[in-house]
């Protein structure tokens, strides 16, 4: 008699060991789901990480250089001049650019005596080290479109070019807001305000 009950005890505890075991197990795989769900979330609708290649946006941006792109704020409003923005290569959709906004929708561009002027307007940008050669336009910027530059004007393919040309709002991924590395670096990457939007 006094034996049954020891194996009772055994069982018990086992039993209650595995219960035990299952209700952790349950635990951990709702927070791994969890987890998983809210990064799916975030990356589809409110930020990605995105990593700089190439010297088209030099001095702002360097090669290797990693950011926080918000895909939040175009959802409420349009693009305006002078942000940073992240869009898919037209030419090849599965490339992402990044680019800084200069004429939007309705606007007339002109590039010439190494400056730009958007609506006979000369714009005044700090971010640019040399002046800019060639001469462009004037062109009109369709609807739904936005003529996109790099800081490094003589070293970007940009709307200049036929493989870029216009960049339309669908391809806009979103607007590069931060700079989470290199740690020397760590910052928010301000706007250029490089004329009044409307």
């Amino acid at each position: 008699m006094q034996q049954g009950r020891e194996v009772s005890g055994v069982e018990h505890a086992d039993s209650q060991e595995r219960t035990t075991y299952k209700s952790e197990f349950g635990e951990y795989l709702s927070t791994l789901l969890g987890a998983v769900f809210l990064a799916v979330f975030v990356i589809l609708f409110i930020a990605r990480a995105f990593t700089v290649e190439g010297p088209s946006m030099l001095p702002t941006l360097h090669t290797g250089e990693r950011l926080l792109i918000d895909k939040v704020t175009y959802r409420l409003r349009t693009p305006r001049r002078g942000e940073v923005i992240v869009f898919r290569y037209p030419a090849d959709p599965e490339q992402y650019f990044i680019k800084r906004v200069i004429g939007l929708p309705g606007d007339t561009v002109v590039i010439r005596g190494g400056k730009v002027y958007v609506n006979d307007q000369c714009l005044e940008e700090d971010y640019v080290t040399s002046p800019i050669l060639g001469e462009f336009g004037p062109y009109m910027v369709p609807e739904q479109s936005y003529f996109v530059l790099g800081d490094n004007r003589n070293n970007s393919e940009d709307s200049r070019s036929e493989r870029v040309g216009y960049v339309s709002d669908e391809l806009i991924i979103g607007r590069a807001i931060w700079r989470y590395w290199p740690i020397t670096r760590v910052g928010h990457i301000a706007d250029s305000p490089v004329l009044a939007s409307p």
